[in-house]
């Protein structure tokens, strides 16, 4: 890198977006709106504060996070992945998640909505539908996972209402026909202290896309995220009581790439473990996602993409979409379960 890019490189930062509007629904939502799109269209990353979580139920969230993850590695087996079935759910241990077939430098459990078994997708057998593992000898943790997630999932619809009018839509235009009933993925991750092998850099998770809508990411005070933006790496620091948002390929695919799903990456450059929180807000499962009639041309960049494929030229359900993508994630658990 010279002296040109490094300048570039530290003057480049992601916009910080008052949500304030769009959580009470009062003042000026245009204008937030506006800040969002242009956000989403510069960066596909932008972070958020004034959205309203409570801080006190992120606090216990990663108090209880780290308390699980300082455990034995045979007591958090107790509730590894091939236990969930067909669910997706559960524990993995370090490297067992690959990002473009190599090993990932973190370990994490795997939640999503909390589904009973009477639920229809649930007694249809759908993937990735179903009821989370927890640690049975750590009630609080499954208490205020899955508190944390309602709040994600209503954080969720106002953000994409926000993202409707900064397209010139009705507000409500996601929640009627893409995600009234979204399919709800949160991770908690922890990353190890990054250890050189032979020289060679190993990324906590490797360059790569998310697959939905929208993704809210809490992260610790550590850092190591960085995101790709005008073909340059740029670092996205922790900024205090807020969360950073990415757009996914699905908003990329309706927007006919107005709004880029943009590539990132994860190194832990600290000495201590690094703890990261990512929450999926994704299409509803069933549903079949269309792009939305812009008057604009498709920007189609899968030269330029990571894993050289289309988002636009996909066809099929969201479901046969994540399931593609997952199936490599876990190649291993993809022939025990799907």
């Amino acid at each position: 890198m010279d002296i040109r890019e490094i300048v570039e490189h530290k003057q480049q930062q992601i916009p910080i977006i008052d949500i304030s509007t769009l959580v009470t629904e009062s003042g000026d939502r245009n204008h937030t709106a506006a800040e969002i799109g242009q956000a989403c269209h510069e960066y596909g990353f932008f972070y958020i504060v004034g959205h309203g979580v409570d801080a006190e139920l992120q606090q216990r969230l990663e108090y209880f996070s780290r308390e699980f993850f300082a455990q034995d590695l045979e007591t958090k087996l107790q509730i590894r992945m091939a236990l969930g079935g067909k669910a997706w759910r559960g524990y993995f241990p370090v490297g067992g998640e690959l990002t473009s077939g190599k090993p990932d430098l973190k370990e994490g459990i795997y939640f999503g909505a909390e589904l009973g078994e009477e639920h229809p997708q649930v007694k249809a057998g759908t993937p990735m539908h179903g009821a989370n593992l927890f640690p049975s000898h750590m009630p609080l943790f499954r208490e205020t996972v899955l508190e944390y997630m309602t709040a994600m999932t209503k954080l969720g619809h106002i953000l994409m209402t926000g993202i409707a009018l900064s397209l010139g839509l009705e507000a409500s235009y996601f929640s009627d026909r893409y995600t009234g009933d979204p399919l709800i993925l949160f991770r908690i991750f922890n990353y190890p202290p990054d250890q050189f092998a032979n020289g060679e850099i190993r990324w906590g998770v490797g360059e790569h896309t998310d697959y939905g809508v929208l993704t809210i990411l809490k992260q610790d005070d550590l850092g190591g995220l960085q995101i790709k933006s005008k073909s340059r790496w740029i670092d996205a620091p922790p900024v205090p009581n807020s969360f950073v948002c990415n757009i996914g390929d699905m908003l990329d695919r309706m927007t006919g790439g107005l709004y880029k799903s943009t590539p990132h990456r994860v190194q832990n450059f600290a000495e201590r473990d690094r703890l990261s929180f990512p929450f999926f807000f994704d299409p509803n499962f069933d549903v079949e996602v269309k792009p939305i009639q812009l008057g604009q041309v498709v920007q189609e960049d899968w030269q330029e993409r990571w894993d050289k494929a289309s988002v636009h030229n996909f066809r099929g359900t969201y479901g046969d979409y994540v399931l593609s993508k997952v199936a490599k994630v876990f190649p291993e658990l993809r022939r025990n379960v799907l």
